[in-house]
């Protein structure tokens, strides 16, 4: 059977459907890079902003107009609206969050313990997922209650995965050839707390480190009441990734206290603070929410101004969505469309800003970069497009392919989204 896998959202969602992938070829099957080969197509849904669950409702819509394939619809989005996403054309099972780790063995009536009696290296998923970081899941779920946050209720209660599970799922990974791992979860930083004896995330990155061959660990978003000081001192190895994503989501005290943040301005600040004191040149990305109901002009100007104060590397930026479910849907005060679009862009401004301050760094510089598969050949040669360990992309054109290589690259200028360099011959980077 050909199957096609798609997924919208999180790396967490991505490391699902990549694990669904090895599961498939574990029992013969085939994943291809299109529906329209199909016999089996999968989702894998998002319900964080009204966009992504719009985004889900249109791969289902287009998967069904390319082909005759069966449609399994998983994720956020078809746990929380169920009998909608089993209305969509096309669609042949709604299988939910909860169920989804069985999904692969219930669709092929199979049991799950086949897939661990010969474990097969990770292959990337073709087409435009051809990735060369391969996204590891430890953690799902989270207990956390911010007020504007469906994906709790979509994913339950926070789990872990076992140091064994984790491993053994990396070493797949590195016998298929991935260079870089990215640990992923719902609420990452809560990982190991759920086990009968608790164990802080700082132990698993350490026994990762220590027990695989991981060329580069990166790890995903991490929320910054979960760190400390001594965390920071993980930055000593040089294969961990210098990047941070810390979620600050307002820098206005008032307004995190309505989303029910568990932390503050000055707090958050002062992680930042020892981040750097480690580790000066590493990436601090963020996620910031706009027009959050009741957030007044003067909250808003406080928020901004800390942002351009934190000269974070880059991020995100949302305009509140109301999410059925989420107490912050039903506060008063709800702040116009036109508002937030208009917050939103200062916002983006502002971080676009400090972005190309923090890119603007590494110009003359030397990086070490892994090249991606967004790669193209023209009479000029290969346009080749990577990421370094503080997670800034890279542009070159080179005279080979070099996708899942790491080189180093003398960098000449800044660009709109990142660097351009040249790639600096083996001979001469003493390789």
């Amino acid at each position: 059977m050909k199957i096609f896998l798609d997924s919208i959202g999180c790396r967490l969602n991505q490391s699902e459907i990549e694990k669904m992938g090895s599961q498939f070829r574990a029992a013969g099957h085939t994943v291809v890079d299109s529906p329209a080969d199909a016999d089996l197509v999968v989702v894998n849904t998002c319900a964080v902003t009204a966009k992504a669950a719009s985004d889900s409702r249109q791969k289902i819509r287009q998967a069904s107009r390319s082909g005759q394939a069966e449609i399994v619809v998983t994720g956020c989005w078809s746990t929380l609206s169920p009998i909608e996403a089993a209305a969509l054309p096309g669609v042949g099972r709604v299988v939910s969050n909860e169920t989804k780790h069985q999904l692969v063995s219930d669709i092929l009536n199979v049991p799950e313990e086949v897939f661990d009696r010969e474990p097969l290296a990770r292959e990337p998923l073709p087409g435009l997922h051809l990735r060369t970081r391969a996204f590891i899941k430890v953690q799902d779920g989270c207990d956390n209650h911010c007020t504007f946050c469906v994906t709790r209720l979509a994913r339950g209660k926070g789990r872990s995965q076992s140091i064994q599970e984790v491993i053994k799922d990396i070493r797949a990974a590195i016998d298929g050839g991935t260079q870089e791992i990215v640990l992923s979860g719902v609420h990452l930083g809560s990982w190991g707390q759920d086990f009968e004896t608790p164990l802080r995330l700082r132990r698993l990155v350490e026994a990762i480190l220590e027990q695989t061959s991981v060329s580069r660990l990166r790890l995903s978003s991490l929320e910054p009441w979960d760190l400390d000081e001594n965390f920071f001192t993980l930055w000593q190895e040089a294969r961990l990734c210098r990047h941070l994503h810390l979620p600050l989501q307002s820098g206005s005290t008032s307004t995190l206290r309505r989303m029910a943040r568990k932390t503050a301005p000055v707090l958050f600040a002062r992680l930042v603070e020892m981040a750097r004191a480690v580790s000066p040149d590493i990436a601090i990305t963020t996620d910031i929410i706009v027009g959050f109901p009741g957030e007044e002009e003067a909250e808003f100007a406080e928020s901004l101004a800390f942002v351009q104060e934190m000269n974070f590397a880059g991020g995100h930026v949302f305009s509140y969505s109301g999410r059925p479910g989420t107490p912050a849907a039903l506060y008063a005060k709800q702040v116009a469309v036109s508002l937030r679009k208009q917050r939103s862009a200062e916002m983006r401004e502002a971080l676009g800003r400090s972005a190309v301050a923090y890119r603007r760094r590494f110009v003359g510089s030397e990086l070490a970069v892994l090249w991606e598969a967004t790669d193209s050949f023209d009479k000029q040669g290969w346009r080749l497009q990577g990421l370094t360990d503080n997670y800034l992309r890279v542009e070159v054109l080179a005279a080979e392919r070099l996708w899942n290589q790491i080189s180093r690259v003398r960098v000449e200028k800044i660009t709109a989204e990142g660097l351009e360099g040249t790639v600096i011959p083996e001979t001469a980077n003493g390789s």
